[in-house]
């Protein structure tokens, strides 16, 4: 079977990306997204490690993932897996919940997979819509399944505690690799700045941001590469403003991370513009 995607935006879902895939032989290295993930199987299995361990989702099922959560992603049986995926700002989820449901704080999803064919019906039919140029349908849409999955799956998100001494090099630590995300410090040196040792800074990292220094610079630099991307700054330009050392090594992990490359992302987002 061909491995084909579409990652997109619609102009009248502010807020919203759209993914449209089937992959057979992909894999998705561990990684985070600024919005959450509501991603339907259609067929297929897909398997995502996710809070220390593999989670399973057939057709029926939707992937559900909060914002800033690190997990992978591949085929769980030999066919593949075939989804629509809808990818909500926390400010669109966040809204969405003050309207219509009772949850306060910052609203979140407590289980990573959640088995209801109905809600993955409406994720298939909001793509459906923006592919058709339905804005009315596809708002109207995003937000029934948004609500519906925040009512049988939601919760408020734990806020991150940075009152330890190692939570608190965590973040210094996470300051400095943004900084300086082009040229980035060794792990020794990041340490010695910080006053620790590389081992306490590689364990303290890891238990406040769920990876290592250098898997989260990684995911930081696709994260910047796709707003780079979407003002429309070349890609051979962007790999290099983020620290990669060529094209090539942007579009690797950028395939790895976003499920196209750098190139097709930018030729989408170049169409949402061309409309504006």
């Amino acid at each position: 079977m061909n491995e084909r995607a579409r990652h997109w935006q619609y102009d009248e879902l502010p807020g919203v990306d759209l993914l449209r895939a089937r992959y057979v032989r992909k894999t998705f290295v561990r990684h985070t997204h600024e919005n959450f993930v509501i991603a339907a199987i259609a067929d297929g299995v897909e398997v995502f490690h996710h809070g220390g361990g593999d989670q399973y989702a057939g057709a029926g099922a939707l992937a559900l993932v909060n914002p800033d959560t690190p997990h992978t992603g591949r085929a769980g049986v030999p066919e593949g897996w075939r989804y629509g995926a809808v990818y909500p700002s926390a400010e669109v989820v966040r809204e969405i919940a003050a309207e219509t449901t009772s949850l306060r704080g910052t609203p979140g999803f407590v289980s990573p997979v959640v088995d209801d064919p109905y809600a993955g019906g409406l994720v298939h039919q909001v793509l459906r819509a923006a592919d058709e140029g339905n804005a009315l349908a596809a708002d109207t849409l995003l937000r029934v399944a948004v609500t519906r999955l925040l009512r049988l799956n939601g919760g408020p998100l734990p806020r991150r505690q940075v009152r330890t001494a190692g939570a608190r090099i965590a973040a210094r630590a996470r300051g400095v690799l943004e900084e300086r995300m082009a040229h980035p410090p060794t792990l020794e040196q990041l340490a010695a700045d910080l006053g620790t040792s590389p081992f306490a800074l590689l364990r303290a990292f890891r238990g406040v941001y769920g990876m290592p220094p250098h898997a989260w610079l990684t995911d930081a630099r696709v994260r910047r590469a796709r707003r780079l991307l979407d003002t429309g700054t070349a890609p051979s330009e962007v790999a290099l403003a983020v620290g990669f050392t060529d094209q090539p090594h942007l579009n690797r992990h950028f395939s790895r991370m976003v499920g196209v490359p750098p190139g097709a992302y930018q030729r989408e987002r170049k169409n949402v513009q061309d409309l504006r």
